[in-house]
C-alpha cells in the first residue's frame, strides 16, 4: 500500500468515523458546560448532576470490552451503525427528561452507543489506511478531539443561552441521521466470520468490575471520604473482579481483553504515559470552564469561547505531529509537547479573581499546541508495532485505559476542589437545602452564577473574601494537575527514540483481515 497521503477512498471512510467520534466527544464537552444549568433546572446538587457525566462514563467502560467480540460476530459496519442508532435515540430521550434521574438513565443509554464508536472507528480506519500511514490516520482521528474542546463549550453555551438545555441533546438527531446514511453508503459490506468463542467468564468479571470500581471512584466527590461505604465497597469489589480478570485473562486463547499485548514494550510504555497524562490533564481540564463560570461569572457561551484557544493550538500542531509520527520516533517529539502543556498549565496554578484573560487564553493556546503533539503520537506509538489483528485489540485496551484514567482524574480533581472550597469559613445562620452550612466560597460562587443571590447578601466584603478563597481553591487544584502533567515526562522518556518497522505490513502481505477483538 502506498505511503503517500491518504487517498479519496480512505478519506470517505474517515468521514464516517470522524462524524461518529464528533458526536460522542462533542457530547461530553457540551454537557460539561451545562452542569450549572442542570442544577438550577432540576433543583439538584452538583454531586447529583455530576452523574450525567458519570453514568455516561460507566456505560462506556461496561460496553467497550464487549465491542471487540460483537464486531467479530456481527461485523464492524453493522455494529457501528447500531452504535450510532443507540447514541442518537439516547440523545433524543435525554431531551425529554423531566427529572435528573431520567436524564442520568438516558445518558447511560447514550454511553452504550458512544462506547462502541471510538474502538470500532479506530479499527475501521486502521484497515482502510494501512500500516505506513498510522500517523496520518491518528491525525485524522484527532479531528474530533480538536472540534470537541473548540466547538463543544461554544455550541453548548450558545444553545443554552439562546434556546434551552434540551437542544444540546437534540442537535445530535440530525447529525446521527446523516451519519447513519453516510455509513450505509460508504462503509464496505460486512462479511463476518466469527472464529473466536465469546469469553463469558471474562465478561462476568471485567464489565461489572470496571462499572463497580468507577462507580465507587465517581461517588467520592459526593461523599468526600474514601471510608464511606458507597465509595470503598464498590471500589473494593470492582477492584477484586478486575484483578481476578487480570490473572484469568492469560488462560483462555481468546480473552475478552488481551493483556498479553502488554508484552509489547511500545504498547506498555505508551499505555502508562497515556494513563498518567489522562488523569492529569483530562481531570483538571474539566475544571477550566468551571473556573470561568464560577470565579469570573461568565455566561456558558463566553466560557466556551474562552476555551477555544486550546483547541486552536491543537489544530495547528496535530496535523504536523501526525506526519512526523510516520517519520520521526515519538520519543523525540512527545517530551517537548508535554513541556509545552506543563508551561501553559503553570499559569492556572497562579489564578486569582482578576487574572488577565489575555494571559489565560495565551496559556490555553500553548497547552493546545502541546496537546496536538501528545495524545495522537502516543497512540501511534502504541499501535505501530502490533500486527493487524492486534491493532483492534490494542485500540480496545487503550480506550478502556482512557476511560478509567479519565474517571479517576475527574473524581480526584473534583474531590480536591470540593475540599478546598469547603475549607472556607461558614456563613453564620445560613444553611443549604439539606441543612449543611453554606461556606463563604460557596455563597460567592452562587452569587457569581446568579445575580439575584448577590442582591440578597448585605455585606459585599463577604462575597469578595469568599471569591478570593474559591479562586485559591481552583489554583491549588490546578497545581495537582500541573504536578501530574510534569510527572508524565518520566514514562514519556521511555517512548521509542528509534524508528521501528510496523508488523502490520507482514500481515497485509498475507492478506490477514483486520477484525476487532
Amino acid at each position: 500500500m502506498s505511503t503517500a497521503k491518504l487517498d479519496g477512498a480512505v478519506l470517505k471512510v474517515a468521514g464516517v468515523v470522524v462524524l461518529g467520534a464528533i458526536m460522542s466527544i462533542l457530547d461530553v464537552t457540551v454537557v460539561s458546560v451545562a452542569i450549572p444549568t442542570f442544577q438550577s433546572e432540576f433543583g439538584a446538587t452538583y454531586a447529583e448532576v455530576a452523574w450525567t457525566m458519570t453514568g455516561y462514563t460507566l456505560a462506556l467502560a461496561t460496553v467497550i470490552p464487549l465491542t471487540g467480540w460483537a464486531a467479530d460476530r456481527f461485523g464492524t459496519k453493522r455494529l457501528y451503525m447500531t452504535a450510532l442508532l443507540l447514541f442518537t435515540i439516547g440523545s433524543v430521550l435525554c431531551a425529554t427528561a423531566d427529572t435528573i434521574g431520567q436524564l442520568v438513565l438516558y445518558r447511560v443509554l447514550q454511553g452504550l452507543g458512544g462506547g462502541m464508536l471510538m474502538p470500532l472507528g479506530m479499527t475501521i480506519m486502521t484497515k482502510a489506511a494501512g500500516p505506513e500511514r498510522i500517523g496520518r490516520l491518528m491525525a485524522v482521528l484527532g479531528i474530533p478531539m480538536l472540534l470537541g474542546p473548540i466547538s463543544g463549550p461554544i455550541l453548548g453555551g450558545w444553545l443554552i443561552d439562546s434556546y434551552s438545555w434540551h437542544w444540546i441533546f437534540l442537535i445530535n438527531l440530525p447529525i446521527g441521521v446523516i451519519a447513519l446514511i453516510y455509513a450505509q453508503v460508504v462503509l464496505p459490506r460486512d462479511n463476518p466470520e466469527p472464529s473466536e468463542s465469546f469469553d463469558f467468564i471474562g465478561m462476568l468479571m471485567l464489565s461489572p468490575g470496571l462499572a463497580l470500581f468507577l462507580y465507587g471512584v465517581s461517588t467520592l466527590p459526593e461523599e468526600q471520604t474514601i471510608t464511606a461505604g458507597k465509595v470503598w465497597i464498590p471500589m473494593l469489589v470492582g477492584g477484586l473482579l478486575v484483578i481476578g480478570f487480570v490473572f484469568y485473562s492469560f488462560k483462555p486463547r481468546h480473552p475478552l481483553l488481551d493483556l498479553r499485548l502488554l508484552r509489547n514494550r511500545n504498547l506498555t510504555v505508551a499505555s502508562v504515559t497515556l494513563a498518567v497524562f489522562t488523569v492529569a490533564f483530562m481531570g483538571a481540564g474539566l475544571l477550566f470552564p468551571s473556573y470561568f463560570l464560577q470565579i469570573h461569572g461568565e455566561s456558558t457561551l463566553h466560557a466556551g469561547l474562552l476555551m477555544a484557544p486550546q483547541g486552536l493550538g491543537a489544530m495547528l500542531t496535530m496535523p504536523i505531529a501526525g506526519m512526523l509520527a510516520d517519520k520521526v520516533p515519538v520519543g523525540r517529539t512527545v517530551p517537548f509537547a508535554l513541556l509545552l502543556i506543563a508551561a501553559g498549565f503553570f499559569t492556572f496554578t497562579q489564578v486569582g479573581t482578576d487574572t488577565s484573560y489575555l494571559l489565560l487564553c495565551g496559556s490555553l493556546f500553548v497547552m493546545g499546541l502541546g496537546m496536538g503533539g501528545t495524545m495522537m503520537p502516543i497512540m501511534t506509538s502504541a499501535l505501530r508495532t502490533l500486527t493487524s489483528h492486534e491493532v483492534a485489540r490494542g485500540s480496545t485496551l487503550l480506550n478502556i485505559l482512557q476511560q478509567i484514567a479519565g474517571s479517576v482524574g475527574g473524581a480526584v480533581m473534583s474531590v480536591i476542589l470540593t475540599a478546598e472550597l469547603n475549607d472556607s469559613a461558614p456563613v453564620p445562620g445560613l444553611t443549604g437545602p439539606t441543612g449543611e452550612p453554606v461556606t463563604e466560597a460557596g455563597l460567592a460562587i452562587a452569587a457569581q452564577m446568579d445575580p439575584q443571590v448577590a442582591a440578597t447578601v448585605p455585606d459585599p466584603t463577604l462575597l469578595e473574601r469568599g471569591l478570593e478563597f474559591a479562586a485559591d481553591g481552583f489554583a491549588n487544584t490546578f497545581m495537582v494537575g500541573f504536578v501530574l502533567t510534569a510527572l508524565t515526562l518520566i514514562p514519556a522518556l521511555f517512548l521509542p527514540r528509534r524508528r521501528e518497522e510496523s508488523h502490520l505490513l507482514d500481515d497485509e502481505k498475507g492478506a490477514t483481515p483486520v477484525i476487532l477483538h
